[in-house]
């Protein structure tokens, strides 16, 4: 299984992941040439994608699902009230046949499981996602609200992840923005900061090949320092990167 982090952060997420024969994206939040282009400079076609599974409503995260689904042919897989919600956001235009799933349900696509998993993020009917091929399980866990009860147990049954840490908090507390959207960041339905990601992956024990640490705020958190935080929290040696903002990271494999 291999995946590879398109772009991640609060201008656009999109994930390409590989495994079985299958070819999936989860998340459509940058544009179909920017996806097409950087898929490309590692040898794949977006055109050879398989599915596109949209984690949530947010614009950061599905704005382009409709170029993405005309431009190219991929079928789209979302709940009815993530597709409605999005469409508030941006035009999506016509969308032919939407893969509905429910938030929860386990999705079938050739021999992958995907498995959807509620999250209390702010959005409308979010999910992360956990991709099975039946060797290996990789998550992408990001938009997560805060820590709720399931994340620990999920998190522990991965080989690897890529995992939302999105602020320093005292980067967020001493910075500009509005007291309200700092509430919004660091409350029940905002982001998980450095040191919550750090203190999740310091209580998952061995399964774990490598976690990438994903939607970093680009206000409120720096690559460097997160990675310092995670190190010194983990307490154990694991191979950690940063997804980048702005461009593709390059192939990770499990």
């Amino acid at each position: 299984m291999l995946t590879i982090p398109l772009q991640s952060g609060s201008n656009g997420n999109c994930v390409y992941v590989e495994a079985g024969g299958v070819r999936l994206l989860v998340d459509a939040g940058i544009s179909g040439i920017q996806a097409q282009r950087r898929l490309a400079a590692f040898g794949r076609d977006i055109a050879d994608v398989d599915a596109v599974v949209i984690s949530h409503d947010h614009s950061d995260h599905a704005s382009c699902l409709g170029v993405y689904h005309r431009k190219f042919g991929l079928p789209i897989y979302i709940t009815e009230q993530t597709l409605a919600a999005a469409g508030r956001w941006r035009p999506l235009g016509t969308i032919a046949e939407p893969r509905y799933f429910r938030a929860g349900e386990t999705l079938h696509i050739g021999p992958l499981a995907i498995e959807t998993i509620p999250t209390p993020h702010d959005g409308v009917d979010g999910v992360a996602v956990v991709i099975d091929d039946g060797r290996k399980r990789l998550g992408v866990l990001t938009d997560l609200g805060h820590v709720f009860a399931d994340l620990p147990a999920v998190l522990g049954s991965l080989d690897a992840v890529l995992l939302e840490s999105n602020y320093d908090p005292r980067m967020l507390a001493e910075g500009d923005y509005p007291p309200f959207l700092k509430q919004r960041i660091a409350g029940p339905g905002g982001h998980l900061s450095n040191v919550e990601a750090a203190e999740l992956l310091a209580a998952v024990n061995g399964r774990l090949a490598w976690a990438c640490l994903a939607h970093l705020s680009q206000e409120n958190n720096r690559p460097e320092l997160a990675l310092q935080t995670h190190r010194e929290i983990l307490g154990r040696p694991l191979p950690l990167c940063v997804a980048s903002r702005y461009e593709a990271l390059g192939v990770l494999e499990v």
